[in-house]
């Protein structure tokens, strides 16, 4: 007879089936699966609390665009303009802003000053790297971000989009193509790789952990008798 302990799920059972869906969420599709998440769980407080690193690890891992002004201002949150405190940058309009993991909304926006070394570098790229988004993806959203580590400049180039342009690559640069051919076949078979082992261990733990969590009586279910008293009940009612 099973144990009724073995059917309650601890916060941290919970906090990591959060994290197994949420993280492999697709790109677009974080608030379906958290709305499916949070019935689930079951326990605001918990998310609200506790879950909130998992959100903005979705957030910046999936560099998700935000609209600073209702217009064409885009930026990205990424790791590369994280201040800290749920604030980010956008090194183009030179603002700061407070970002919601959960309803993407800004709000307290205020100026944000560049490092005056870095900056020539971004500019320079940033320009480039404006030119191939446009080129190459469709409605894509690019920034690059810049730090200075004791004179140590770092240039993060960030492409956000779902749909690339095979028609408009640069055919004439056929060595730089065919790397880049290479690097991301390479990349793709690592990741692809990646949510296969993913759902492996999503099965023999997540999915296990919620099993556990169902009542075990080890009797069979009679639909047949269930469906007699909908229909039963149906009547009455009609």
């Amino acid at each position: 007879m099973a144990n009724e302990n073995d059917n309650i799920l601890s916060d941290s059972d919970k906090l990591r089936i959060v994290a197994d869906f949420i993280l492999h969420a697709p790109p677009g599709e974080f608030r379906e699966v958290f709305h499916d998440v949070r019935h689930l769980v079951n326990n605001d407080a918990l998310l609200k609390d506790k879950a909130t690193k998992i959100f903005a690890e979705y957030r910046k891992d999936h560099l998700t665009p935000v609209n600073l002004s209702n217009g064409n201002d885009f930026t990205l949150i990424t790791e590369f303009n994280d201040l800290g405190s749920n604030r980010f940058y956008d090194p183009k309009t030179r603002k700061s802003f407070t970002y919601d993991y959960l309803t993407e909304e800004t709000s307290d926006h205020g100026p944000w000053e560049p490092d005056a070394t870095c900056e020539s570098w971004r500019t320079v790229l940033d320009e480039i790297w404006a030119n191939y988004c446009a080129d190459h993806y469709y409605k894509g959203i690019s920034s690059v971000f810049a730090t200075n580590n004791n004179d140590h400049i770092t240039l993060s180039a960030c492409i956000e989009a779902h749909q690339f342009q095979p028609n408009n690559f640069w055919y004439d640069e056929k060595s730089l193509a065919e790397n880049f051919k290479n690097i991301v076949e390479e990349a793709e078979n690592e990741y692809q790789i990646a949510i296969s082992q993913n759902y492996q261990n999503m099965s023999d733990t997540t999915f296990k952990a919620l099993r556990r969590a169902l009542p075990v009586t080890r009797s069979k279910i009679d639909w047949h008798k269930i469906m007699s008293y909908r229909i039963a009940s149906d009547i009455k009612q009609s």
